[in-house]
């Protein structure tokens, strides 16, 4: 991401003033009068350097001012003060960093969407800039590539391709009519043909999983601890990520989501709650989940992988296909830290359906991360397919642009 050089954040307000002011201090101050006193208030106050930048940047300006009231550091004092001060001039001449407040302003618009850097990034990055340049040692260039990594959205480089349904039932998806192998196998030609379509972005495989499926009255049946391991070990083993959905029935979404969240422990799992099966009556009534429900949600899987030190972020998808399913959907949060929340256009149709369909999902800008399911028809009496099918091409032609798609 570029920036420009208008970074208006802690001492690079000035910053070659600040450093030319030690230079020229560390050369009309007696060396044995600072000799030993390293760093403290009397040299910043001399200094008048603000206090704001000692507390906010406060190693790196004890590691600097302590450099520049070393003995041996004479020299390099007198050729960084005229150096600085020369670049400061320039800096004064063009206008930039006249302004005094304010955070890092953009160059250009940011990758789609910012909000696939965690604020943990955004705030390193702000500190980063903050600086002048600084050579990290390898174990801390190590550690910082390390934990960039846990705080970059999985969904910034990649885009995902789900296989839908449940292993005990072929009439649920796909995912219920192969083996384990076949479905890799089929997922890896298709992820083919997305990533032909998609202009260089990378496709990783997924299987969505119902974990928990509705039944008569909106009780719940859940999944088969063994047989839920098999799709996830597996994917550990061939890069594979695992999405288990919650069709919630006639009980709490949060605890519901609550009963997956140990799942949370193997880095391929990602949890999803379907509103349109919170009902007491499944195939009759479509149900709902409100705003809120969606926001404590989010706040309670986020708290749970903090408490429990997993690494990086989850993500979290929501299912929708009619106004009913989301309440009050303008209330819903996206900017959780560890929990990416998805939104996720479902539903079977033709294709200028579906295209309205999700133009109505599309208007909740507050939920910008959109996902796609699609439909096969696989001739069973009474169940819905998309007629005919969109093709990868068509999937990406849709405004925004889906970064999960899904068949059914």
């Amino acid at each position: 991401m570029l920036y420009q050089k208008n970074i208006h954040i802690g001492f690079v307000q000035k910053p070659y003033c600040f450093l030319a002011r030690l230079a020229v201090f560390r050369l009309t101050t007696k060396v044995g009068r600072l000799q030993n006193c390293g760093f403290n208030r009397e040299v910043v106050q001399k200094l008048k350097i603000p206090d704001n930048i000692i507390e906010e940047n406060s190693p790196f300006c004890r590691k600097l001012i302590t450099m520049f009231l070393n003995k041996k550091a004479i020299c390099f004092s007198v050729i960084a003060a005229l150096v600085l001060c020369a670049v400061s001039s320039l800096y004064a001449a063009s206008g930039d960093g006249s302004s005094s407040d304010g955070d890092i302003t953009l160059n250009a618009a940011p990758l789609f969407p910012q909000m696939l850097f965690t604020e943990t990034i955004n705030t390193w990055k702000r500190i980063d800039s903050s600086l002048p340049y600084w050579v990290n040692t390898p174990e801390e260039t190590e550690y910082k590539n390390r934990l960039a990594d846990y705080q970059i959205s999985f969904l910034l480089n990649n885009d995902i391709l789900a296989y839908y349904g449940h292993p005990g039932s072929r009439n649920m998806g796909i995912l219920g009519r192969y083996s384990i192998e076949e479905l890799d196998r089929l997922l890896t030609a298709l992820a083919a043909e997305y990533e032909a379509a998609n202009g260089g972005r990378k496709v990783r495989k997924a299987f969505y999983l119902i974990y928990g499926t509705v039944w008569p009255k909106g009780e719940i049946g859940i999944i088969s601890n063994n047989i839920l391991m098999k799709y996830i070990e597996y994917g550990m083993k061939n890069d594979i990520l695992v999405f288990i959905d919650h069709q919630i029935g006639r009980y709490d979404p949060i605890d519901s989501l609550k009963r997956m969240l140990p799942y949370l422990r193997y880095p391929n799992v990602h949890l999803a709650l379907d509103p349109e099966w919170r009902t007491k009556s499944p195939m009759a009534d479509i149900g709902s989940v409100r705003a809120d429900e969606i926001n404590i949600a989010q706040q309670v899987m986020e708290d749970y992988i903090i408490e429990n030190n997993i690494p990086g972020e989850r993500m979290l998808v929501i299912h929708q296909f009619n106004h009913v399913m989301i309440q009050n959907r303008a209330e819903v949060r996206s900017n959780f830290n560890r929990v990416r929340l998805i939104h996720c256009a479902d539903g079977f149709g033709s294709p200028n359906i579906k295209r309205n369909s999700y133009a109505y999902n599309a208007l909740a800008s507050n939920m910008p991360i959109k996902a796609f399911k699609l439909f096969y028809n696989f001739g069973i009496p009474g169940a819905g397919y998309d007629d005919p099918i969109m093709s990868p091409r068509d999937v990406y032609k849709l405004n925004p642009r889906p970064y999960i798609i899904m068949y059914q």
